[in-house]
């Protein structure tokens, strides 16, 4: 097999060889036909110079002249002429070459009965059967006598005849031109071909094509760079569509990831406050006689428990709620305007010592086309977060840019900040920077994680950065509709 493709020719070779073959054969045919064309013009001119002389004959018969006077008058103009005259029976009266009593029936001849039938008639070539020689024969008939007269076929009688050689000469000329013509136009039309098969094999492969590389501007460079461009654009498809298969296969690993892991926190978490419950509710049932200041000490306590574990549940049936449905979400016209305004209005219901000043600096009321109970969260969080644990006074929240398409907001405070390395992980769920003061302030560890998650739903991103001036701010975007 590999022997059998070794010698198979390529495309540009077959293709030459075929057009090769087919310019031969046309150009064969051709001189064949122009050979034949020439031939039988020259055979009809000298045929009309011999009838000429036929006629020019039996005129001078008629005229009462021998046919030895005859001879003698034509031997100068057509050497070797042979002169034959003839009754229209056929009988030979005269034979400039044979002997007339030996010469059998001429009315059987091809030229004298062509020339009894039509007048005049002619043989190229024929064989005399009183000298044995090979003559032209040319022949014509009047009222009474036919003339014939004959010329010795001859090298030089062939020559006359033949065909002009320098045609010919002409027409292989040509035919080598056009011969070395094809050879580059097949050898130019095979290299494409070629590196169009080259471009299948990588295709077939898989492998990348250079979408830059040109073929000629014809009807096969068009074709040729129409498949590339496809071909580049089915890869770029393909390709994209493997980064998406394979970012969804890291989003549901992550998020399989990210479920177990608040399985684990949510577990956690829950332990604490229902062991707190737990032991609360044992010593005051080990107890009946316990005094009513402790009671009351131990109930109160467990009040707290549960609301803190209240508030867990609702967090995490909101976390789930935005990752299980965030396409299921309602979305309705929103003013961020009202929502800090009701923020600010809870915030001044606080004891004095955790009441801070909302200063909101918005030039218009900002609009957004989203979820009221999710955009809330994000600034009712934020609020939470800054009021539990910056130990700041004031809460500053500005518009610092706006486009067609969303809003740049900053919400800061005046507190202490956190140090930088915890700046990564403020987001992630139930991480904590002290986790003593968050739990002893009631946090879930999920507040900052729903606000992210809240403004993803929203088509925006947030960031945490520690202000010049002291302080937390937090910067993110929302766009005007999700």
């Amino acid at each position: 097999m590999a022997t059998v493709s070794k010698l198979r020719l390529s495309y540009h070779r077959r293709l030459f060889l075929l057009l090769l073959g087919i310019s031969w054969v046309l150009v064969g045919c051709f001189v064949v036909y122009q050979y034949g064309r020439e031939k039988y013009f020259k055979i009809e001119r000298l045929d009309a110079r011999l009838q000429l002389l036929n006629l020019r004959l039996l005129d001078e018969l008629s005229a009462g002249v021998g046919p030895d006077s005859l001879m003698a008058q034509c031997a100068a103009n057509f050497p070797g002429l042979r002169l034959t005259i003839l009754d229209r029976n056929g009988r030979v009266h005269f034979d400039s070459r044979s002997d007339t009593a030996r010469l059998a029936n001429h009315l059987d001849r091809p030229e004298v009965r062509t020339a009894f039938v039509n007048g005049t008639g002619y043989t190229l070539e024929r064989l005399s059967e009183s000298t044995h020689e090979h003559y032209f024969y040319s022949a014509m008939r009047d009222d009474s006598l036919i003339v014939r007269t004959a010329l010795p076929y001859n090298v030089e009688l062939s020559e006359v005849l033949a065909a002009d050689r320098s045609f010919l000469w002409f027409m292989l000329g040509v035919t080598l031109l056009m011969s070395v013509a094809g050879y580059f136009a097949t050898r130019r039309l095979g290299h494409n071909i070629v590196r169009l098969r080259d471009f299948a094999e990588h295709a077939e492969r898989g492998e990348v094509i250079d979408e830059q590389e040109r073929f000629p501007h014809d009807e096969l460079g068009d074709i040729s760079n129409n498949i590339i461009r496809l071909y580049a654009r089915l890869q770029k498809t393909t390709a994209e569509r493997d980064r998406q298969h394979e970012l969804m296969l890291h989003e549901e690993q992550e998020k399989i990831r990210i479920k177990k892991q608040l399985t684990n926190n949510i577990n956690h978490e829950l332990k604490t406050p229902v062991a707190a419950i737990q032991g609360y509710l044992e010593t005051l049932q080990a107890n009946p006689g316990i005094d009513a200041a402790k009671r009351q000490a131990f109930i109160e306590k467990s009040l707290a428990q549960t609301s803190r574990l209240r508030q867990l549940l609702t967090d995490v049936s909101l976390i789930t709620r935005m990752d299980e449905g965030s396409q299921l979400i309602g979305k309705e016209r929103v003013v961020l305007n009202d929502i800090i305004a009701d923020i600010a209005a809870d915030i001044q219901l606080l004891p004095p010592e955790r009441r801070l000043r909302v200063h909101c600096d918005f030039p218009r009321p900002l609009e957004i086309y989203g979820s009221p109970s999710l955009l809330s969260s994000v600034f009712r969080n934020l609020a939470d977060n800054a009021t539990a644990y910056s130990s700041g006074r004031d809460i500053f929240i500005r518009l610092l840019d706006e486009d067609a398409e969303s809003y740049t907001i900053s919400f800061a405070d005046n507190g202490i900040g956190v140090e930088e390395e915890h700046l990564p992980h403020l987001f992630e769920r139930f991480y904590r920077v002290d986790k003593g003061r968050s739990r002893k302030m009631g946090g879930t560890g999920l507040g900052l994680s729903i606000v992210r998650n809240a403004i993803a739903i929203h088509g925006g991103t947030i960031t945490a950065l520690n202000r010049p001036q002291g302080g937390l701010e937090f910067r993110f975007t929302l766009r005007k509709r999700s």
